[in-house]
């Protein structure tokens, strides 16, 4: 029986061994599958072997103003690889003196590379970057010594130039890649730039251009023998194409040096086409600052000072428009019929639904609706509201009527992002009924909310939103979204940037805004603002501050027929409208239409320059709105008091 159960074993030996074998085949099998089809490790090896593939980076396109003035351009540029598999013998501490570093950078940095968390795509055979952004004379001082240090080479890139120290905000910077954008975008590698902010990010896509590469033959000693197949595999990169701002450099300039001191914005924009002429914010930055080896530091520095001047004004501010606003609403009571330009409105005693609430100041009463826009008049606005809000015989419910103005204001260009072509536009705040009626439990009325009638409350607006009311009233009833790009190298213009947007509004009532805001030049509160050759039209506003002194704004156009440009300007703590805003407008209007300031303002450019709104000046201001006051008497007074 023993014997039996041998022979059967011996029997079936070639069976369990033919089994073995067959599994181990399997094994061999889905082992090559793995290595040849699904992992690329191997070829890697074998290819960074016989290959050095370098990346061909291309020119980043260059940037110019409206005039074809350069003013973002390249630089050479160089950066330190490495490819960790071919570090053999280094001499770390000749190397991190040669390179100007410490041993503890170099460990740090060698650390953060190999951390696959850190370095998305880490792979020891593919070329990582060590250090950026070297000089020439960096580059040249490690040149001569590159042949000791295996497995590091360098890689010629461009660095950011810039032709002038102005408009930051709008050309933006460039800086490394973060995790995020790689995930995001198989274009980019770690150690590569991109836009991160301004016309940069914004046209990245464009501006950027297509990478190249050049395979180069080595021989078993990793010793570069030249190109591969003579080149037949080559790719030459693309160069990024080019930019045309709509901006004057020169204009914008001024601005930021008459703005100096005084946190705010300045816009300007061509009515007939959108373009933006200027986009001052203040305080603004030398944007060199943000280029090379220091730019980590420095942008901590700026990121970290309390006047903020990382932080674009002119299209992230969001400010109460006070009486910038009356236009508007004016527009929204002709359209409606509340008012005609004859209906006139007492405001002796303010509004006095409010306690005599917000008061006005001196001029004639009763008073229509033209001569209301050059006076500034408070009442008459409040009393447009209350007769449109309380009209049952038109709406409804106050709820209603509300919808209806709220839509006539949106269509004006307020409540949402107008989509300027620049990352970060806030979208400021029209309210509608429903936010009244959850944050007043249904329990509001017309005079409740009164003060949205003159541009404060809840009404909050972008300068870039108020500059393009004075743009819509200059094109009589459109407007085009405003741009800061108006040409692309081979490329048409995006169609939102060539198409009317109309508000739906009369364009007769228009002319009567028109009227107005010219009398507000010749007779009232913008007398200032007054060019003998040229015909303005203004509007000032005084808005009240509940952190501080009152906000200084105006907008204005010119000429009044056949408009050119449109402006505003907004002063952080600078009292009164005609004191700041005014004159600035006139200033940058001048700078504008004849090049240079006049000789008979040379004296207002030098109080502008020097004028500043900082606690520290408060006396100065106030005693200059003392004088406003007895020369003028038109100044506004918008503080409404609310129970």
């Amino acid at each position: 029986m023993a014997n039996n159960r041998l022979e059967y074993l011996y029997g079936n030996r070639r069976y369990v061994i033919a089994g073995a074998v067959l599994v181990l085949l399997f094994i061999f099998v889905i082992r090559l599958f793995f290595l040849q089809i699904i992992s690329d490790d191997y070829k890697k090896w074998a290819d960074s072997n016989a290959f050095q593939r370098r990346t061909l980076y291309p020119s980043r396109g260059v940037i110019s103003d409206r005039n074809g003035k350069l003013l973002v351009y390249n630089q050479p540029s160089y950066d330190v690889m490495v490819i960790m598999r071919e570090i053999t013998r280094l001499d770390t501490v000749d190397f991190c003196n040669t390179v100007g570093i410490t041993k503890e950078f170099f460990d740090n940095r060698m650390a953060t590379i190999k951390n696959p968390n850190l370095t998305p795509g880490y792979n020891s055979y593919i070329p990582q970057v060590f250090m950026s952004q070297l000089s020439a004379v960096e580059y040249g001082i490690l040149q001569e010594k590159f042949y000791k240090y295996s497995g590091f080479y360098i890689r010629n890139r461009a660095l950011r130039e810039y032709g002038c120290s102005n408009a930051a905000n709008v050309l933006g910077n460039v800086g490394e890649v973060t995790r995020k954008d790689i995930e995001n975008d198989d274009y980019y590698v770690p150690g590569d730039n991109s836009g991160r902010s301004g016309v940069e990010r914004r046209y990245e896509n464009i501006l950027r251009g297509e990478k190249g590469v050049e395979i180069l033959l080595r021989d078993v000693h990793g010793r570069i023998k030249g190109k591969y197949e003579d080149g037949r595999y080559d790719m030459a990169p693309v160069s990024g194409k080019n930019i045309t701002l709509s901006i004057d450099m020169e204009l914008q300039a001024y601005g930021e040096m008459i703005m100096r001191n005084k946190p705010g914005a300045i816009v300007m924009i061509e009515p007939s086409t959108g373009e933006v002429l200027c986009l001052v914010t203040s305080p603004s930055y030398d944007p060199s600052l943000l280029i090379g080896r220091q730019r980590s530091s420095n942008y901590l520095m700026l990121e970290r000072d309390p006047q903020r001047p990382l932080f674009d004004r002119s299209i992230m501010g969001s400010y109460s428009p006070g009486s910038t606003f009356k236009p508007a609403q004016g527009l929204v009571f002709l359209q409606e019929g509340v008012i005609t330009k004859d209906k006139t409105y007492t405001c002796e005693q303010g509004y006095p639904y409010l306690g005599g609430h917000p008061k006005c100041h001196s001029h004639y009463s009763p008073i229509s609706f033209i001569p209301s826009l050059a006076t500034s008049c408070n009442a008459y606005y409040c009393w447009g509201l209350r007769d449109m809000l309380d009209n049952r015989s038109r709406y409804g419910s106050i709820q209603e009527a509300f919808e209806v103005w709220k839509n006539h204001i949106v269509a004006q260009g307020y409540g949402y992002a107008l989509g300027i072509d620049l990352p970060g536009e806030r979208r400021g705040y029209i309210p509608n009924s429903n936010a009244y009626d959850r944050t007043r439990n249904k329990r509001w009325n017309s005079s409740s909310i009164i003060s949205i009638a003159i541009g404060q409350g809840e009404i909050n607006a972008t300068p870039l939103q108020i500059c393009n009311l004075a743009a819509t009233i200059a094109n009589r009833g459109f407007y085009i979204v405003p741009h800061v790009v108006s040409k692309i190298q081979d490329m048409e213009q995006d169609e939102v940037y060539r198409t009317r947007k109309y508000t739906g509004i009369d364009r007769e009532y228009y002319g009567y805004v028109v009227e107005g805001m010219r009398a507000a030049v010749t007779s009232g509160t913008c007398q200032r603002m007054y060019l003998p050759d040229i015909d303005v039209c203004g509007k000032t506003g005084t808005v009240q501050n509940p952190h501080g002194r009152d906000h200084s704004a105006c907008i204005a156009f010119a000429p009044m027929n056949n408009p050119k440009v449109a402006i505003v300007v907004y002063a952080e703590n600078g009292g009164w409208g005609a004191t700041v805003s005014v004159p600035v407008a006139r200033l940058m209007l001048e700078k504008y239409f004849y090049g240079d300031i006049p000789p008979g303002d040379k004296w207002l450019e030098y109080q502008m320059q020097n004028w500043s709104t900082s606690p520290g000046s408060v006396n100065y201001i106030k005693k200059a709105e003392e004088e406003d006051n007895e020369t003028d008497g038109e100044q506004e007074n918008e503080h409404v008091e609310i129970g």
